[in-house]
């Protein structure tokens, strides 16, 4: 009679339109956190400081965001965990990390850094959107000096400069839910 929940929160894009977006991050070595339980793990169990992306189809804000964040890991120093959670695509993960983000209101995209499970810093879509890729890496840069400690970049740089960036348009990607 009642219908598994998470069976109708399934992705609300074609998993594979939005490939490009999670490579982008896993690139520069992001985890991806597919599940709650994932999420509980990785919030619970990390020691020292963890840098969360909550990823997004957005082309305006995520299209600086991911740009932003993948340029600010080729710091001297950066947080010693990277973890990233798809809003829209993996609903269940995505909710669990913003319960993580205490009493800050679900924004996608997002960049918050947690230390020892607790919310340290963050950016929510307001911070991001209209702002370019340098200027929000810079801000990542100056929180990465204050409250990180391992030594960067988080890939080499011929690797990086490989990287491309996703700026496609969410309104492009059509929905499947």
């Amino acid at each position: 009679m009642f219908e598994n929940l998470s069976a109708r929160r399934g992705p609300m894009y074609d998993p594979q339109a939005v490939q490009p977006m999670r490579d982008e991050l896993t690139a520069v070595g992001f985890e991806e956190l597919l599940t709650a339980e994932q999420v509980d793990s990785a919030v619970n169990e990390t020691e020292g400081t963890m840098l969360v992306v909550v990823n997004s189809v957005c082309g305006c804000a995520a299209g600086s965001a991911r740009p932003a964040v993948t340029l600010a890991l080729q710091h001297s120093t950066i947080p010693d965990r990277l973890v990233t959670v798809f809003a829209g695509q993996e609903r269940d993960a995505t909710d669990r990390m913003r319960s993580s983000f205490t009493d800050i209101a679900p924004s996608s995209p997002s960049i918050a850094i947690l230390r020892d499970g607790r919310l340290e810093f963050m950016l929510q879509r307001h911070d991001i959107e209209g702002r370019s890729a340098d200027e929000i890496a810079e801000d990542l840069r100056q929180i990465f000096d204050t409250i990180c400690s391992r030594p960067g970049p988080s890939i080499p740089r011929e690797e990086y400069e490989k990287l491309e960036h996703e700026r496609t348009c969410g309104s492009r990607i059509p929905r499947i839910n």
